[in-house]
């Protein structure tokens, strides 16, 4: 008889084998949500790319062919002369009528003063030739006092042949005295005909003194443009800044002889813009005056706002040195880009230390953009 105690089962092994089975379903369920678990994750890596690539083309057209442009002044004389001063420097500021570069204007100005002597001496000659205008018309007056004297003495001597012929012929008078009345007839119709050539003459002389009055006016006139164009040559001896900028690419110094034409250095003026090359497929729904967004390379972060002044009418290539020909040869279709220009709308700091030729980037929108990109715009000052 076996005296051994029975084995006795206390109230632990059931919590143990309980814990025991717990963990082996727990071992088992883990790989079950592993394998819903990556596929979730994808879908919604695959949700934001997708949602980010696709949601911006809603509201907006984007382009990295874009640069800072300005209307650059090329700063060049207009006569040719040496450089006298110089009052700028490389990269300096200056405002609009500041002035710029002073020429030598010694030669000019005895330009202007022989200029003025001439215009003088046209001027005397007109004066003289009213004078002898003046002039003529007295001798004009003369000859007609003498044609009238003239006349008188013509009437009285043909009242004294007729008188003398009447008295000749009832023999109270000569023959000799009929003859010198006659003669006396002749004479004086010869000297009026005389003073009536003589006033013709006088008269006709009037008519070449107002032709040389007209020929001395228009001398006038012409020396007047010789002094006006001498002056002018000797304003442009001080050239002036044409608008506010900053003075870039100088090739000049002091002592310089310089010929009309010739580039003295440029001005980049303070108005700077965008000029955005977007592909013909992105212009569909851009408008002028829609706002605009451009990100500049040089300054990361960079976030400034402006709006699209204009677009070109006609594809950057169309205005290149020699243009496409589509319709010789081989034509193969490319998607052509179309210069927008943006204007900025503020003057951050930012804008007073970019340049023309940098990059950028430039965004337009060309609708609302939804309120959750705006909501996200806003809390990461995007």
């Amino acid at each position: 008889m076996n005296d051994s105690p029975a084995p006795t089962i206390t109230a632990r092994e059931p919590a143990q084998s309980a814990n025991a089975a717990q963990r082996a379903v727990g071992v088992a369920a883990k790989p079950h949500h592993r394998r819903f678990l990556a596929p979730l994750l994808a879908a919604v890596a695959l949700a934001i790319v997708g949602l980010y690539l696709y949601v911006p083309g809603l509201y907006s057209v984007t382009t990295d062919d874009a640069y800072l442009d300005a209307h650059v002044v090329s700063i060049v004389p207009k006569v040719a002369a040496y450089v006298s001063a110089l009052h700028v420097d490389d990269n300096q500021k200056v405002r609009a009528g500041q002035l710029m570069v002073e020429l030598d204007p010694r030669d000019f100005t005895v330009a202007v003063q022989s200029a003025a002597a001439d215009m003088a001496s046209a001027e005397a000659n007109v004066a003289n030739v009213l004078s002898r205008i003046d002039e003529q018309q007295a001798v004009i007056g003369q000859n007609e006092a003498a044609i009238a004297g003239d006349r008188s003495t013509l009437e009285f001597a043909q009242q004294q042949l007729d008188r003398y012929g009447s008295l000749a012929k009832t023999g109270f008078g000569t023959a000799e005295r009929f003859e010198q009345a006659q003669s006396d007839i002749g004479e004086r119709t010869a000297a009026l005909n005389r003073d009536l050539a003589a006033l013709a003459a006088s008269r006709a002389h009037v008519a070449v003194l107002n032709t040389e009055r007209q020929q001395a006016m228009a001398t006038v006139e012409r020396q007047k443009a010789a002094r006006a164009q001498a002056d002018l040559n000797l304003s442009y001896t001080r050239i002036s800044a044409p608008d506010a900028g900053t003075v870039a690419n100088r090739t000049v110094e002091v002592g310089n002889f310089v010929q009309p034409g010739q580039v003295l250095f440029s001005l980049v003026p303070d108005r700077i813009y965008v000029t955005a090359n977007f592909k013909e497929t992105q212009l569909a729904h851009v408008r002028p005056g829609q706002p605009a967004i451009v990100h500049v390379d040089a300054f990361p972060g960079s976030r400034l706002t402006g709006h699209v002044d204009s677009i070109q009418p006609g594809t950057g290539a169309e205005f290149a040195l020699l243009p496409p020909e589509n319709a010789t040869g081989n034509f193969v279709k490319v998607v052509q880009r179309v210069p927008v220009k943006i204007v900025f709308d503020a003057s951050p700091e930012v804008l007073h230390r970019i340049a023309p030729g940098m990059s950028v980037e430039a965004e337009v929108r060309i609708a609302k953009p939804p309120a959750f990109v705006s909501f996200l715009t806003r809390l990461f000052g995007g």
